[in-house]
């Protein structure tokens, strides 16, 4: 009987030697005669242990890792199943600490499934949801979204379901549903994590949507810097196509729904939605004025569902199990799973998805298992490079959307990016005014000409260059970009200047090198 082995084509995976490892095995497998298959996935996110293989047992699979192509001999030795001796077992994956406390909803089939055979897809729940959505017809599949209270997982946290009526009950000759998978946020990866290992359950939570609304066409905006994930993706549609889920008839379901990969330039400002649109028009990436919002006058002129690749990846298993088990996980207005990624100077690097509700002290320290230097935790930046900087007098923050706002911080995409105690905060606000300026589309003069001015500010700050006076130019500079910005890369950049300045004061208070001089 043929025996399975899974080894991730993850990009991080990859990235630390999963494809030497699945070539070395592929050699010894051929030299020794075992009667082995070799699958490809994608990655559970315990990025600490890639790459991590697995095998295929009557008691379910077993783990191991990390593992590199010059264990693969002692691996094999002893033949199939892989002794579970060997020192590089990991036992049960589910029962690996890390995945046993997570409430893996989004994130399901990742690392679990071939994220190119459909066949494997459905035999994991896939395109239930969808079916379901079909016996309820959109008005009820809108009402199914809705009461699970699923959010945007992008930055704002807008209630899918609202953003998803507002379409609905437009007229237009045609309508579209915009993924946006465009993840420039440090310390992110969850987006790509679904592209390359489980891309169906994206395309089947935008069907649902084109379902839902009465749009006909999708788009994928993915970042450049993802060309596995691109890859992968387009190789995705194509089957997709050819068994019939995607075209003229989706999935048997008498509609027509079709996607196609658009990939941007590497600009930071097209995850802003309307800066999106304006480049999958062929334009340049600036900021649109609003109104109009794009649910009335989006991409082409046409009523638009544009939400973040998550929230739409999350729609199949809502759909599929109903709305109220979903509802009922989280806290307050934030409801369901949050895929948080751990990153930054942190021991337990990875993916962990639970429900909101967290406290930053829990996903720091006792998930991540604080720092990998060893050094203690000084700060946790969330949200990404516009988000607040918390420091360990907050760790007892929930970790859900109110809760964040109120300290005015974001939970933005779920990226936590730790540091530890030798980090200079002083040194991190300039680089927030900086990635500012750098990115800024241009198109508002606060964010244009007042990131550049505050980066100048900094540098004086930095250099022990009255102190007083430039924090309080800073203060009043983050005022006029907060409030007349015309989006959220000028709006948000206060966040992470002023709570540094706020949380750790004494690092702006002793004169060094200017930052432009280092």
């Amino acid at each position: 009987m043929t025996t399975r082995l899974f080894v991730p084509r993850d990009a991080a995976a990859r990235a630390v030697g999963a494809d030497r490892v699945a070539a070395a095995l592929a050699g010894e497998v051929l030299r020794r005669g075992l009667d082995i298959e070799i699958v490809r996935t994608g990655s559970r996110g315990l990025f600490w242990l890639e790459p991590m293989i697995e095998v295929e047992t009557p008691a379910g699979r077993i783990a191991f890792g990390p593992v590199t192509a010059s264990d693969v001999a002692s691996l094999l030795a002893g033949g199939m199943p892989i002794d579970t001796s060997h020192r590089l077992c990991l036992g049960r994956p589910e029962e690996i600490p890390f995945l046993a406390r997570q409430t893996r909803i989004t994130f399901a089939r990742c690392g679990i499934v071939n994220p190119l055979s459909l066949a494997d897809y459905r035999g994991h729940g896939g395109y239930r949801g969808l079916e379901r959505a079909l016996s309820l017809g959109p008005a009820a599949t809108l009402d199914e979204v809705t009461k699970s209270g699923l959010r945007g997982r992008g930055g704002a946290g807008f209630p899918t379901g609202i953003k998803w009526k507002t379409v609905a009950d437009m007229s237009a000759d045609r309508k579209y549903i915009v993924c946006n998978a465009d993840e420039g946020d440090s310390g992110t990866y969850a987006d790509r994590m679904i592209l390359e290992g489980d891309p169906f359950a994206l395309i089947e939570g935008m069907t649902i949507a084109g379902f839902a609304v009465g749009a006909t066409k999708g788009y994928v905006y993915i970042r450049s810097e993802y060309p596995d994930a691109v890859r992968t993706m387009t190789e995705a549609l194509a089957v997709a196509r050819a068994e019939g889920c995607l075209g003229a008839d989706a999935a048997g379901s008498g509609i027509a729904f079709d996607i196609e990969v658009r990939v941007g330039a590497g600009a930071y400002v097209c995850g802003e939605e309307t800066s999106l649109l304006e480049s999958l028009e062929g334009k340049r990436g600036q900021v649109r004025a609003k109104p109009p919002l794009p649910a009335h006058k989006g991409l082409f002129g046409r009523p638009t569902v544009i939400n973040n690749l998550l929230s739409l990846a999350t729609v199949p298993a809502i759909l599929a199990d109903g709305a109220a088990p979903y509802a009922a996980l989280g806290t307050g207005r934030s409801r369901g799973t949050m895929p948080i990624q751990l990153a930054g100077n942190v021991r337990h690097g990875g993916l962990f998805e639970a429900a909101f509700g967290l406290t930053l002290g829990e996903i720091v320290d006792d998930i991540g298992g604080g720092t990998s230097s060893g050094r203690p935790v000084r700060a946790v930046q969330v949200g990404g490079p516009l988000g607040a900087y918390f420091p360990r007098a907050l760790f007892d923050t929930p970790f859900d959307y109110e809760a964040f706002a109120a300290l005015d911080g974001l939970i933005g995409h779920g990226g936590v990016v730790v540091f530890d105690d030798s980090v200079d905060m002083a040194y991190q606000a300039r680089f927030a005014l900086e990635f500012c300026a750098i990115e800024s589309c241009g198109k508002c003069t606060p964010c244009r000409i007042g990131s550049i001015r505050g980066a100048e500010t900094m540098d004086k700050i930095i250099a022990g260059e009255r102190i007083d006076a430039n924090l309080a130019l800073i203060t009043d500079l983050c005022q006029t970009l907060k409030f007349g910005s015309l989006c959220a890369l000028g709006g948000f950049t206060p966040y992470p200047v002023m709570s540094a300045i706020r949380h750790f004061p004494e690092d702006f208070n002793r004169p060094r090198l200017s930052a432009a001089a280092d």
